[in-house]
């Protein structure tokens, strides 16, 4: 029996756009939680958005530039289900999953693919937010050794090729689904999802 594709809209900001994302199927919901990013929301509004969800798709907290105890700290404030963290090295991912029972984590293409303990790895662009595609054949030569989502420059246009190619668990998308940075476009939200799903 094959695992249903996980589908994560990430960096919502809004009610409107929450509840777009799960009507259309979305699984996940992330709330982006870092200085410098055009979709980064205080805890207190992430709570907020939190309690919208209301137990109708796996909230996210995604953090970067944050230690492992300050990042734990802001995902049970927030009531996240889960904690996704970026740039961490490997002691720090280890200390995040002593700390919560749910942790993701965010690589690159280059970064170490091999699990960590993490519930999910998610293989991300470079610059992570940017929008950016890479190469998907460098998972030819190396694949996750657990299950992983891909991100980085995915959208409406291109998920379901690259999920066919890639062959991943899940997608995370962000700026794809958006009319400027920060903004999301609802009807673009809605396409991601049916075209991940029709591929997936």
């Amino acid at each position: 029996m094959t695992t249903p594709l996980l589908v994560k809209i990430c960096g919502l900001r809004t009610t409107d756009a929450i509840d777009v994302a799960i009507d259309a199927g979305a699984d996940a919901i992330g709330f982006v939680h870092a200085a410098g990013s055009p979709r980064t929301v205080d805890v207190e509004t992430a709570r907020a958005l939190v309690e919208h969800v209301a137990g109708r798709a796996t909230t996210v907290l995604v953090i970067k530039g944050l230690d492992p105890e300050a990042a734990a700290l802001a995902a049970q404030d927030a009531g996240v289900d889960v904690l996704q963290v970026h740039g961490y090295d490997r002691a720090r991912t280890e200390r995040a999953i002593e700390l919560l029972p749910r942790v993701w984590r965010a690589t690159s293409p280059g970064g170490d693919l091999d699990s960590w303990g993490e519930e999910l790895l998610l293989i991300d662009s470079p610059r992570a937010g940017s929008g950016e595609r890479w190469d998907l054949r460098s998972l030819l030569e190396h694949r996750p050794t657990g299950p992983w989502l891909l991100a980085g420059g995915l959208d409406p246009e291109n998920v379901s090729r690259a999920i066919r190619d890639a062959r991943p668990a899940g997608v995370d998308v962000s700026s794809g689904v958006e009319s400027a940075p920060g903004v999301k476009d609802l009807a673009r939200i809605e396409r991601f999802v049916a075209n991940a799903r029709s591929a997936g």
